[in-house]
């Protein structure tokens, strides 16, 4: 039973795990870190451009035209009537590259 606790330990083990460690952080870093902090840039620019007129839609699903742009948020135009709301809370533009099933159809315009 003794023999088991005397055994030596694997020369450069500790340094193999150090590195595995430091792969590790590595890899979190490129998959997950770096293209979170790219995304949040790319959101964060998309917010500083917007313009009124422009069609856009809200996280919660909400289309409407911007009307609006003030330092506390964004008034946004929709059918039933004008809503504000924060920045932030605007999540992509709509075009019509973006959602070509409510293009009209070249029909319809007789």
């Amino acid at each position: 039973m003794i023999s088991i606790f005397l055994q030596a330990q694997p020369e450069g083990g500790g340094m193999t795990m150090l590195m595995m460690m430091g792969l590790m952080f590595v890899g979190f870093y490129f998959l997950m870190i770096r293209p979170q902090m790219r995304k949040q840039k790319q959101e964060k620019n998309f917010q500083e451009s917007l313009k009124v007129g422009q069609r856009v839609v809200t996280t919660s699903g909400m289309h409407g035209r911007i009307a609006q742009i003030a330092e506390d948020g964004i008034v946004i135009e929709t059918l039933s009537g004008k809503l504000k709301f924060e920045k932030s809370a605007i999540s992509r533009d709509y075009t019509q590259a973006r959602f070509p099933d409510n293009a009209p159809a070249a029909d319809d315009k007789k």
